[in-house]
C-alpha cells in the first residue's frame, strides 16, 4: 500500500490442525496470495504430520511450551495436549506480533480446533484481526470469544474437505480476513484519556448524562453493556492499559456471580481498576437483579421468587436482603483493595429505574440491607462514601458522579 499501512505485504497467520485440515488450510493460502495476502503457517495438529509445508511445525510448537509430540501422544489425553499446543501456538504468535511480522490471524475447525485457535487468539491485543471459521459458532461462543473482539463464522457444514458450499463459505473467510489486515487504520484518533464506563438498560439515562458531562469535559468515554463479557472486556482493557479511570455505574454483574445468573463477568469483577491505581467512580447500578433467559429457563429452585419478565429472551429476579447483605460484603472487599482513588455514590432512592417507588421491584428494606453492609465493612480510610438521596438515573447522581470522577483524575494525573 502506496503511502499507507504497509512497508511490507500485509501478512496473516494460518493456524491449525494441518494434520485433519492441511486441504482446507491449502486452499485458505492460495485465496490469500490471490488477494496479495502473505500467510504464515503454524501446525498445532498432533495425531499425524503435516499435508502442507507449514512455517512452524507442530514440533515447533509442542516444544515452545516445553514439551514434545511423542511425549503428548503418549499422554493420549486429548485435552491436555489441545492446551498444551495451544500455549505453544500462543508463544509463537506473540513473538510474531512483537517483531511488528504479522497483521491477522485465522483458523478453521471444529470443537477441538475452535478450543485450540481461540485460546491462542484471545491472548492477542484488542484490535488485531481474528476470525475463527467453526462448526461451532452458530451456539454459544461466549467460551471460545471471551473478551476479545473475535469474529466467528459458521462454518455450516463440516470442515472435512472442498466442496460447492464449503468452497464458497472459505472464499468467504478468505475475503473477510484479506478485508480487515488491508484496510486502511482508522483516522479518528484521540489523545484524550479514555474512561470505561458500565450501562444496562435500567441505568442508561444516567450513563448517558454522565458520558456527556465527562465528554464536555475533554474524556472519551467507552461505554460497556454489563452483560457479562461486556463487564469482562472492560476489566481486560485496565489490565492492558487503555483505561486511565472508570465510572463503574452499573456493578450489577456481581450479583449474577453471587446468584448464579446467566450475566456474571467472573469473581474478578470490579478488581482490575483497585488493582491498577486508576481513578474509580462506582455505584450500584442494578444490583436489585439477577439475569436468567426464558421464564422456563430460571432454575427451579427460584421459581417462587419475584420475577419479571424483561422481553422474550431475559427474565429479571429480585435480590433478597440476604443476597443483598452478601454483595454489600463483597463489594466492600474490593473496594477497600483499591490502590488508587476512590468514590463510591449511593442512590438512596433505588438502584435501577425499575426499583424506585412504584416499580416492580422497589424494595426499600433489600436496598437498605445493602447499603448498611457497605457502610459497615467499607474502609473509608480508602474508599470515599458519597450519599445522594435520589435514584441512579437522576441527573444530578449523574452529572455529580462525573464531576468527582473528573477531580479525582485531575488529583492524581495533574497535580
Amino acid at each position: 500500500m502506496e503511502n499507507g499501512k504497509f512497508q511490507r505485504k500485509p501478512t496473516v497467520v494460518l493456524l491449525g490442525t494441518f494434520d485433519t485440515k492441511g486441504t482446507e488450510y491449502a486452499y485458505i493460502k492460495e485465496l490469500l496470495q490471490v488477494s496479495g495476502v502473505h500467510t504464515i503457517l503454524i501446525d498445532a495438529g498432533i495425531l499425524g504430520e503435516s499435508q502442507l509445508s507449514e512455517d512452524f511445525s507442530r514440533h515447533d510448537v509442542a516444544e515452545a511450551t516445553g514439551t514434545s509430540i511423542s511425549e503428548l501422544v503418549a499422554s493420549a489425553d486429548r485435552g491436555a495436549s489441545i492446551t498444551a499446543m495451544a500455549r505453544g501456538a500462543s508463544v509463537i504468535v506473540h513473538q510474531l506480533y512483537v517483531e511488528g511480522r504479522i497483521d491477522g490471524i485465522l483458523g478453521l475447525g471444529g470443537s477441538g480446533g475452535t478450543a485450540l485457535v481461540t485460546q491462542v487468539m484471545r491472548a492477542l491485543p484488542i484490535g488485531l484481526p481474528k476470525l475463527m471459521v467453526s462448526t461451532m459458532a452458530s451456539g454459544e461462543t461466549r467460551p471460545y470469544v471471551g473478551a476479545t473482539d473475535i469474529t466467528m463464522m459458521y462454518s455450516v457444514v463440516d470442515i472435512a474437505g472442498i466442496n460447492r458450499l464449503s468452497a464458497k463459505i472459505l472464499s468467504n473467510a478468505a475475503g473477510a480476513i484479506s478485508g480487515m489486515v488491508m484496510m486502511a487504520e482508522p483516522t479518528l484518533t484521540s489523545e484524550k484519556p479514555l474512561i470505561g464506563a458500565t450501562m444496562f438498560g435500567v441505568t442508561t439515562p444516567s450513563v448517558e448524562v454522565a458520558r456527556e458531562r465527562l465528554e464536555q469535559l475533554g474524556y472519551e468515554v467507552v461505554v460497556f453493556h454489563t452483560t457479562g463479557t461486556g463487564g469482562a472486556s472492560m476489566e481486560s482493557l485496565i489490565k492492558d492499559g487503555f483505561i486511565t479511570a472508570t465510572l463503574d455505574v452499573t456493578t450489577t454483574e456481581l450479583a449474577d456471580e453471587l446468584v448464579g445468573g446467566v450475566l456474571s463477568a467472573g469473581p474478578d469483577r470490579l478488581c482490575s481498576a483497585g488493582e491498577a491505581g486508576i481513578p474509580q467512580v462506582v455505584s450500584l447500578g442494578a444490583l436489585d437483579m439477577v439475569n436468567f433467559g426464558p421464564m422456563e429457563t430460571v432454575p427451579s429452585s427460584y421459581k417462587d421468587r419475584l420475577l419479571y419478565k424483561h422481553n422474550e429472551t431475559i427474565t429479571l429476579m429480585r435480590t433478597t436482603p440476604d443476597e443483598c447483605a452478601e454483595l454489600g460484603r463483597s463489594i466492600a472487599r474490593k473496594l477497600n483493595a483499591s490502590k488508587g482513588p476512590i468514590t463510591l455514590f449511593i442512590p438512596l432512592k433505588g438502584f435501577s429505574m425499575i426499583a424506585t417507588e412504584g416499580q416492580i421491584f422497589y424494595d426499600i428494606e433489600a436496598d437498605r440491607v445493602l447499603i448498611d453492609a457497605l457502610m459497615e465493612y467499607l474502609d473509608q480510610n480508602v474508599v470515599e462514601i458519597i450519599q445522594l438521596d435520589t435514584d441512579i438515573n437522576n441527573p444530578q447522581f449523574a452529572e455529580a458522579m462525573a464531576d468527582r470522577l473528573h477531580e479525582l483524575y485531575q488529583t492524581k494525573y495533574q497535580q
